[in-house]
């Protein structure tokens, strides 16, 4: 792939301002920046966060010598409008994509931009996905809109070009390159987004057979009626009733026996973009499958825990070569001794339902959606480790990376800096509630637009636009979020106090749906 770079050689020298001879009482001055984003990863399937589903060393190995944020939040669980969020430290009414329809405002500030004017050199390898072309970096070459598993197409400022291979694989291998060939002699931030593991979750071939065979225990939630909680009954994401036989689950047989109404987009998409050996591969695994599903024709209960394991399959071999590629690329800050003055940070651009509520995707500001992995290591001189629990947002990275960059922060960003929770300070000044506001509606998905407040123990939603519908969950008591209990007399001084706190925090953010 052709590069505009400039090209030096050697990583000899660090980041401009370190040396590695500086004591290790003194904080690092400008460190390196990596920023790692995967896509729909679950807290759920991260092992430092819940080990009841995957083991996840390389990823642990960032918490093991860094922090874990334990109440860690985003604006708007939806792909786009969270990695504008992440951008601009804004949100999305205020940066302007609020759903993905929506174009991205290449023009308008953001913390790459604003690293870049510092001297920072800046890059995006992978996932995009806001159909402006990047801004504020001096290398990208990114995704096409969702991007593919298989043989995946990236864009740069020189063109379009298919890469054989598995795209996480590939992105990270660009990234390696990149840091690489990069001007060595300043400091560097680097947005290396993986596509995974969104839909479809396609693993890579050593992969295929890792949990094939294994069952998972269904979700104490999986078959929720909905009681009292109308808009979550209209929603269409239901592993039940909504995941594709074929485009989700890979059930294509050769004689066409059964038919979806997305066989073909699997069959002439991901499934035709394979090598002759991927597919091969790919069929010894998937052909007994298959075989096996038509022999046992499975109905009712038995069809829905069949779907729900057959996607939890494929969803964690996926996780697996995500979270060997972490590792990869820790491996490569060790040996070419990045790691003295590198911060990386993990994260997802929201959460993702492994079958709780009996779903897949994400949107709604229920708790596995809404709440996302987030994973800091500092430069040893930091001395940050453990866990964090104050309530943090994805709009709080941009502040926190310019700040460890030495950049004053602008006064119009949103978000506040997470430098000191990572000093391991606890200002009495910080937040004690969350803003979230989702847009996309009618949409994919059919989740209804809501915004809504968090604080530590209740959340209030309300749910608008063609519905008037207000839940209340006391996390508490009912972290699951089975029983709303808004027409609860006893909840009544709350609720007023709640709505109260909703209101000021939509005008402290400007967002102008303040109607409550």
């Amino acid at each position: 792939m052709k590069r505009n770079l400039l090209i030096v050689a050697g990583l000899a020298s660090l980041a401009a301002g370190c040396t590695s001879s500086a004591p290790k009482e003194e904080k690092p001055d400008r460190p390196n920046i990596i920023f790692i984003m995967t896509d729909d990863h679950s807290f759920q399937t991260l092992s430092t966060y819940d080990n009841r589903f995957i083991q996840t060393p390389g990823l642990d190995r960032i918490a093991k010598e860094g922090v874990t944020f334990t109440n860690s939040f985003v604006a708007n669980s939806i792909c786009g409008p969270s990695r504008a969020c992440m951008l601009t430290g804004k949100h999305s009414h205020t940066n302007g994509f609020r759903d993905n329809r929506d174009q991205f405002d290449g023009s308008q500030q953001t913390f790459p931009k604003l690293l870049q004017q510092a001297g920072y050199q800046t890059a995006i390898i992978g996932k995009w996905h806001l159909k402006s072309d990047p801004t504020g970096f001096d290398y990208w070459s990114i995704l096409p809109d969702q991007g593919n598993y298989y043989n995946p197409d990236f864009i740069s400022k020189d063109g379009k070009k298919r890469h054989e291979g598995y795209v996480t694989n590939l992105i990270t291998d660009f990234s390696i390159g990149w840091m690489k060939q990069r001007d060595a002699s300043k400091p560097f931030c680097l947005l290396l987004h993986h596509k995974a593991v969104h839909r479809i979750w396609m693993p890579d071939t050593p992969y295929l057979r890792l949990f094939k065979d294994q069952k998972f225990p269904l979700p104490s939630n999986f078959y929720d009626d909905y009681a009292g909680r109308t808009a979550a009954g209209k929603q269409e994401m239901s592993i039940i009733k909504d995941m594709d036989l074929v485009y989700d689950l890979k059930m294509l047989d050769k004689e066409g026996t059964i038919q979806t109404p997305y066989r073909n987009a699997y069959k002439n998409g991901e499934y035709a973009r394979m090598t002759n050996t991927q597919r091969k591969a790919w069929d010894e695994v998937y052909d007994p499958i298959i075989r096996h599903f038509l022999e046992a024709k499975l109905e009712g209960k038995e069809l829905a825990e069949w779907k729900y394991n057959r996607y939890m399959q494929d969803y964690l071999a996926s996780v697996r070569s995500l979270d060997d590629n972490v590792g990869r690329l820790l491996k490569y800050l060790d040996e070419s001794g990045l790691a003295e003055n590198t911060v990386v940070v993990y994260t997802s651009d929201q959460g993702f339902y492994m079958g709780e509520h009996g779903w897949f995707d994400k949107r709604f500001m229920y708790e596995e959606s809404f709440r996302t992995p987030l994973l800091m290591r500092l430069p040893k001189a930091y001395h940050a480790h453990g866990k964090i629990s104050q309530l943090v947002q994805n709009i709080d990275y941009a502040p926190t990376f310019l700040e460890l960059a030495g950049i004053q922060v602008p006064s119009d960003i949103q978000g506040e800096s997470l430098l000191p929770l990572l000093k391991g300070e606890k200002p009495a000044s910080w937040r004690k509630s969350l803003y979230y506001h989702f847009y996309e509606f009618p949409g994919e998905h059919a989740v209804r637009r809501h915004y809504g407040i968090r604080t530590d123990r209740y959340k209030l939603i309300h749910f608008y636009n063609d519905c008037d519908i207000w839940e209340l969950f006391d996390l508490k008591k009912d972290p699951s979020e089975m029983k709303n209990i808004y027409d609860d007399p006893k909840y009544k001084q709350l609720i007023e106090h709640l709505k109260f706190q909703l209101k000021h925090l939509q005008e402290k953010y400007n967002d102008p749906i303040i109607n409550n």
